[in-house]
């Protein structure tokens, strides 16, 4: 059975990894590579004669220019095209930052081939990918709108600071509240929006435009 090829490219400095990763994939009859590049400059150089790309497989630490600048750059100048953040690093920190530039999904580098063949049909069907490395399962933002959940203003503030490297206590300091009370907001949006984790609170907050970035 023919399936529709998705037309990819890998950003990645490290070639024994980057030509590795490009050679499984090469395997699957759905993903076309179109090029690859060591950095987000180097990437900025070649996708002008690439239109046909649809997703971009992007590592964060990177010389020169790195993923969170590359894919800034990227959704500032083809919006069209989705990224795809593959790294090592599972840290909510990186994973919050390359949502925040735009990113559809996060994957780990040691996923397998198959994992990361499904990752890549789902964003570009549905433009993001939700999986246990981005936490929660984010069913509101799949909803209808009249469906969605009704937050306080002190809610809405708390969410817009998970966006940031603030600890919860911090966040408590700026708000003129105690870390009970932050805790309290924290545990009501987990329970509004069954999700378990603060990165799934950021992404459900960019994914709805009430984080903005």
């Amino acid at each position: 059975m023919q399936h529709p090829t998705i037309s990819i490219a890998i950003v990645d400095d490290h070639t024994l990894f980057r030509s590795g990763l490009a050679s499984l994939l090469e395997e699957f009859e759905e993903i076309d590579i179109s090029f690859e590049a060591i950095n987000g400059l180097d990437l900025q150089s070649k996708i002008g004669s690439k239109p046909q790309i649809q997703l971009i497989l992007m590592d964060i630490n990177m010389p020169v220019m790195d993923g969170f600048a590359a894919t800034k750059w990227v959704k500032a100048n083809y919006p069209h095209i989705h990224v795809l953040a593959l790294s090592m690093l599972e840290d909510e920190k990186a994973i919050i930052g390359m949502l925040k530039a735009g990113a559809g999904g996060y994957m780990l580098k040691e996923s397998t081939p198959t994992e990361l063949l499904t990752a890549i049909k789902v964003i570009v069907e549905k433009g993001f990918y939700v999986n246990e490395v981005v936490s929660g399962r984010l069913l509101v933002a799949l909803k209808d709108a009249d469906t969605k959940p009704i937050f306080s203003a002190r809610e809405l503030t708390f969410l817009q600071h998970c966006s940031t490297e603030f600890t919860y206590k911090e966040i408590a300091d700026l708000m003129n509240v105690s870390p009970r009370t932050v805790d309290n907001y924290r545990e009501s949006l987990f329970a509004k929006l069954n999700i378990k984790s603060r990165t799934g609170l950021v992404v459900y907050g960019i994914k709805n435009e009430i984080i903005l970035i």
